[in-house]
């Protein structure tokens, strides 16, 4: 299988190689990261972002500082904690991190190196596979909702980016629209903008426009009306860790989609790979940290000038502080379903169980 999954590869001298999802649209700036700072500072200043892409890339991260201690095992054992640490919310990145050092753990010092490098592949092969079933699973369940309503063409209302850019293949929450537009579905998308960071407007925009896939940008508070308005089928949204009993942490204002969306009688689903799951937590609500990031992300906007340079400004005033959470929770009787590699599941502590346990 290939070794580039769209937003990250290994290059020839097997360096990992990442769009730098900063300068999105505008520019397609490529980065190179080789040891264990290179890959904390891109995860941290989100260089990288989508759970599933830093699992990936925390994943290379540890095969790139295995390289950089040559193979011993303890000196391993402290970049990687580095790198689990980078941040806090999204668990693909820990899991990722806990599954390379269990494997450093069975290598002689000097074949870790080689090994490690083999499953940091196969990591994000596997994600390659778990993207391909979940587009195919949701695309299915949107069809029945299309022949349930005898639709023509289908409106589906999305948050953030959990396209080719946040998980490896065709994505997660982006990975049925994908599908369904494969299939010749007449399929529109209403893209949040997603501020801060404006990860909709930026990045999910750039992957559809990419693809020739039908999209209107909105301002995230417009949801709720066109969904008051039948202007909305269905709603669908990617996750960044989920609960054992399917409280969804994902980016902010998923929560308040969720909420318009039982509303108006409108399927709120949740596409996420296994590795999203956190077991160890039951009530997401309470237990799943939620990063405070930079206030600069709510006071700061970047964009293009009159003469097409690139710029940020600053929007608030100098005297206004911001508080800025990454995530929010979504309680699972929000969630219509969890559309996962292995089908769509319940989001109940039962119906996961029984499904992934």
């Amino acid at each position: 299988m290939s070794l580039k999954y769209g937003a990250f590869w290994l290059n020839e001298d097997d360096n990992l190689e990442v769009i730098d999802q900063r300068y999105l649209p505008f520019i397609k700036r490529i980065v190179t990261i080789s040891n264990t700072d290179e890959t904390v500072k891109a995860i941290q200043n989100m260089t990288v972002r989508g759970a599933g892409v830093i699992g990936n890339v925390a994943a290379f991260g540890v095969y790139l500082a295995c390289r950089e201690v040559d193979g011993n095992l303890e000196l391993l054992k402290t970049e990687a904690q580095m790198i689990r640490a980078s941040r806090p919310t999204a668990v693909n990145l820990m899991w990722a991190v806990d599954r390379m050092l269990k494997v450093a753990l069975t290598c002689k010092d000097n074949e870790r190196t080689k090994i490690l490098k083999k499953e940091a592949i196969l990591i994000s092969d596997e994600d390659l596979l778990r993207s391909q079933s979940i587009a195919k699973f949701g695309a299915d369940a949107f069809i029945k909702i299309m022949q349930e309503r005898d639709l023509k063409s289908l409106n589906i209302l999305t948050h953030c980016n959990a396209g080719w850019l946040a998980i490896a293949g065709y994505g997660s929450a982006l990975a049925p629209i994908y599908e369904l537009h494969r299939r010749g579905v007449d399929v529109h998308v209403w893209v949040d903008e997603t501020r801060p960071r404006n990860q909709g407007a930026n990045l999910t925009a750039y992957e559809l426009s990419q693809s020739g896939i039908k999209h209107t940008v909105i301002a995230d508070n417009t949801g709720g009306y066109l969904m008051q308005q039948g202007l909305v089928d269905v709603c669908i949204t990617g996750a960044d860790r989920v609960s054992r009993r399917g409280d969804v942490a994902n980016k902010i204002g998923t929560y308040l989609k969720a909420l318009a969306a039982k509303a108006n009688n409108i399927a709120f689903y949740v596409a996420l790979p296994a590795s999203t799951f956190d077991f160890d937590i039951v009530d997401g609500t309470r237990e799943i940290e939620i990063e405070i990031r930079s206030e600069d992300e709510v006071k700061r906007i970047r964009g293009l000038d009159d003469e097409g340079k690139l710029i940020e400004i600053q929007i608030v005033p100098h005297e206004s502080p911001a508080l800025n959470y990454g995530f929010d929770v979504t309680p699972a009787e929000l969630i219509s379903g969890l559309i996962t590699e292995n089908g769509i599941c319940e989001a109940t502590q039962n119906a996961i169980e029984k499904m992934f346990l």
